[in-house]
Parts: C-alpha cells; sequence; structure tokens
C-alpha cells in the first residue's frame, strides 16, 4: 500500500491506450485499476454487474459509496479510469482530494479520433489477437472533429485549474510513453510502490498501426479540417512550469546607444555581453541590476532603442548547463542539486571531478540520464526547484512578456550577421561578435547520438516545436 495516496484516477478518454495503461498497473502487486468504475453506461467494464459489491443501480444512485469502497480497498491501492463523460457528481471530490492520486493519459487527439471512429465500425474495441483484428476506413467529418477537440480541451483545462487551485500536480502520461517501461515503473514509483516491471503487457496489441492517410478515405478533409484549428493545441496538456517573472535585474543596457539585451540563462550570456561591451565603448558602459523605473527611463533616454534575446538550441543549452552547473566542481556549480540527483536519482555522476575517471561512455550515459531527469522536473515530478538555467526558452519568453517581451529574437548560429546589423539600427558601432564556448569535460559532438537527440525532443517538446528547431545534427 502507499503512504502517500489512498487511491488513483488514470484521466484518459477513448483510443488513448487506456487500457494498455491499465494492464500495465495491474502487472504490479498492490495496485489493482476497476476499469471505467464510473461510466454511466457500465460499471467498471461492460460485462460485469457489479464492483465491490455495489450494483449499478446502487451506484447510481449513491456514487460516492462506491468511491468510498475504491478508497478503502484492503488489499489493493485501487484506481479506475474517467473519462470526461463519465459520473460528474464524483469528479470534484476526487480532483479535490489529494490523497487522490492524479494520472494523466493523453494522446494526438486526430489519432484518437479516427481511431475510435474505425473501433465504432468495427466493433473491435480491443485487440489481443491480430490474426483476429478487423480494418476499415473511416469518413472524416471536420465538424465532428472539431467539437471532439473542443471537448477534450475543456476537459483538460478543467483538471489543470483544479490541480492548480488545490496545490496538486499529476503524473502525465503521453500515448508513446506507454511503451516505455522505464515511464510504468516511475508511475509505480509516484504512486508510492516499490515494485518494478522487467517488460511490458503483451496480451494487447495494436489495433491501427497504419499511417493516418490510410485509415481516412477522404484525407485532403483533415487537411482543411486542420487548418481551421491551431495545432499547438491539438495535444492540449497541463504545462506546469511556474509562470516566470520579467527579471529585470537580469537586463543589460548600453549607455549610449539604444541597445538592451534580455539575457536567457543557459545561453551565450557572457559572450554578448562582451560584445555590448565593445559596441557601448567598455564594461563601464553598460547597465546591470536595472528596476522596472530605471528601464523605464532608460528607454525614454535612449530612441530609438531595440531589445533582444537570443536562443539557443535545447540540446546544446541542457548539455552546457550538465557541464557547468550539474557535473563540474567550480564557480556557479549546483552542489546540492548534484548530491541529490546522485543519491536520490542515482544520476552515474562521480561525487567530485577532481582526479576522477570519467570517460567519454561515462559522459554519455550521465547527460542521457540528466536529459530524463529534466522531463520530470519540469512536469513537476521533483521537489528540484525549475532552475532558469534547464527550463524551457518558451516561458521565459512568456515571463519576459510580463513586463515588455523582446522586438527581436535571435538564434545563437545568426549572431555574427544579426548583432552588427543590429547596432547599426540605433546608430551603434558594428564591433564583432566573438564567440566563447565554455570549457567541457566533453564536446556534445563527442557524444551525440539518436538516443540523445529523441531524448532531448521529448524533454524540450515545447521549444522544439514553439521554436521549429531541427535535430542538433
Amino acid at each position: 500500500m502507499s503512504d502517500r495516496f489512498d487511491y488513483f484516477v488514470v484521466f484518459a478518454e477513448m483510443r488513448t491506450g487506456s487500457n494498455f495503461l491499465e494492464a500495465n498497473l495491474n502487472a504490479f502487486d498492490g495496485i489493482k485499476c476497476y476499469g471505467e468504475a464510473f461510466n454511466p453506461h457500465f460499471i467498471a467494464y461492460p460485462n460485469y454487474t457489479d464492483l465491490m459489491g455495489i450494483d449499478q443501480a446502487s451506484r447510481d444512485a449513491d456514487p460516492m459509496a462506491l468511491l468510498t469502497a475504491l478508497r478503502e480497498d484492503p488489499d489493493n491501492l485501487a484506481g479506475f479510469r474517467f473519462f470526461n463523460d463519465h459520473d460528474p457528481r464524483v469528479l470534484d471530490e476526487i480532483l479535490n482530494d489529494p490523497r487522490c492520486a492524479k494520472i494523466i493519459l493523453t494522446r494526438n487527439p486526430l489519432d484518437s479520433f479516427v481511431s475510435w471512429k474505425i473501433a465504432q465500425a468495427t466493433g473491435q474495441w480491443k485487440l489481443t489477437d491480430v490474426r483476429k483484428r478487423r480494418d476499415s476506413q473511416v469518413v472524416f467529418d471536420g465538424e465532428e472533429f472539431a467539437a471532439h477537440v473542443q471537448q477534450l480541451q475543456d476537459f483538460q483545462v478543467r483538471l489543470m485549474n483544479g490541480l492548480q487551485k488545490s496545490g496538486q500536480t499529476a503524473f502525465y502520461v503521453a500515448y508513446e510513453d506507454l511503451q516505455d517501461v522505464d515511464v510504468m515503473n516511475g508511475l509505480a514509483k509516484f504512486l508510492g510502490h516499490d515494485a518494478r516491471l522487467e517488460g511490458l503487457d503483451s496480451k494487447l496489441k495494436r489495433q491501427n498501426p497504419s499511417p493516418i492517410s490510410a485509415k481516412v478515405s477522404n484525407f485532403e478533409d483533415v487537411s482543411t479540417a486542420l487548418a481551421s484549428l491551431d495545432r499547438f493545441n491539438l495535444n492540449r496538456t497541463p504545462n506546469f512550469e511556474p509562470r516566470r517573472g520579467a527579471a529585470v535585474p537580469s537586463y543589460v543596457a548600453t549607455k549610449g546607444a539604444g541597445l538592451l539585451f534580455m539575457p536567457m540563462q543557459g545561453g551565450p550570456t557572457g559572450a554578448v555581453t562582451r560584445w555590448l561591451a565593445d559596441v557601448a565603448g567598455g564594461a563601464d558602459r553598460l547597465m546591470h541590476n536595472m528596476s522596472q523605473r530605471q528601464l523605464r527611463n532608460w528607454k525614454a533616454r535612449h530612441l530609438p532603442h531595440r531589445s533582444f534575446t537570443v536562443l539557443r538550441h535545447p540540446l546544446e543549452r541542457a548539455h552546457e548547463t550538465f557541464c557547468t552547473r550539474i557535473l563540474t566542481d567550480g564557480p556557479g556549480s549546483y552542489h546540492k542539486i548534484r548530491r541529490t540527483l546522485r543519491n536520490r536519482f542515482s544520476l552515474p555522476i562521480p561525487e567530485t571531478m577532481a582526479g576522477a575517471e570519467y570517460s567519454k561512455a561515462d559522459h554519455r550515459t550521465a547527460f542521457l540520464a540528466f536529459l530524463t531527469w529534466l522531463q520530470a522536473n519540469l512536469n513537476s515530478q521533483t521537489a528540484i526547484r525549475q532552475d532558469g538555467h534547464w527550463v524551457t526558452q518558451a516561458s521565459v519568453l512568456e515571463g519576459f512578456g510580463a513586463f515588455q517581451a523582446p522586438d527581436v529574437i535571435l538564434r545563437e548560429d545568426e549572431l555574427p550577421e544579426a548583432l552588427p546589423s543590429l547596432a547599426q539600427s540605433v546608430g551603434g558601432d558594428r564591433a564583432t561578435y566573438h564567440d566563447a564556448p565554455a570549457e567541457l569535460p566533453y564536446a556534445l559532438a563527442d557524444i551525440y547520438d539518436n538516443d540523445i537527440e529523441k531524448r532531448a525532443q521529448v524533454t524540450y517538446a515545447r521549444d522544439y516545436e514553439a521554436f521549429g528547431f531541427k535535430s542538433w545534427r
């Protein structure tokens, strides 16, 4: 049993992989998921007549009685799957209960919608024997899909707001995560269980592995329907990064030339600041640690002025942060976080780098583990702060907007050409920008491979999507 939770709920929807998630949860001793306990059309499963000694009629008359029975299961940490159309009378109760563990399972709504339509057409909702698989092409209805997406988003927003207002967090699982045994074991750990799986359930098979174009008879209508939707909201999920402030004291302004640098931690701050000093005529011609009032006065005195920030590739930013903040022992390193990552999260790094035998292979393994931990941290699944050096750059930009967003967003690889032009636009000198790479135990190029890239794209999916970053190589 769990010391942290009395029961759990899997918030999901049809065709998101909830059956597969349930099968793997039930593979842990002491964890039991009882299907769709509050489905208005049946109790738990279509062929069940009762659950925990309570029949459907009794449940419908008093749903809290079944919830109490689940909460007090003497043999297991009990749970159930809950969809947006299940009994709404129990939603507020479970959402506001901190002793109820929340698991949020999502899938790309287009994939789940088409899969749902195929299941309706074939009557096949589960597949355990691929020889009995039923196939069908379906007609895509754009209006029905739009209503489907709206319904899912409304429910997700309600969950997010409920968790925010009650001070809780959830374990987030994407459809693609279901094939990762480490994620399932991480979920068990989240629920407070020490048991671990060696492998995943092999009974259930994916029913519709073909691309959408092969599953929809009028595929051209899909593009038309998607064009009217905000594609960044198709997989609307809670963003667990805290809202960040504008961080005005970190800004760097020039005296004379109207240039304002709004740095992102983990980026090329030192090199850009030195370039600003060259433009301004010396480091003493730079302004730091300004208040908002001082910044407004600077803006009024410097016309024209340009404010800018710099994006760094998420993978490169994470690697430099790992090396300079976690791995090394020098100034600015996070010694306490390093110790916690070693002791509680088993990050395979030496206790101290001084005299340590630390190979290129060791570095690759450690950095990959750090990226995996970062995903949990950015999803608010760890007690360690979401530090400015590794939060998403998208969240930093949102924070800038609390005061004023930069009017120019540059990318690190374009700085040698872009910065001199920017200086010239406000009447400053076209000073040459000189990159200044940090001293690292190993370069990213020394360890880079597909596994590292894939993990970075999962951890920093928000930045890859928002800013259109491609693979690092």
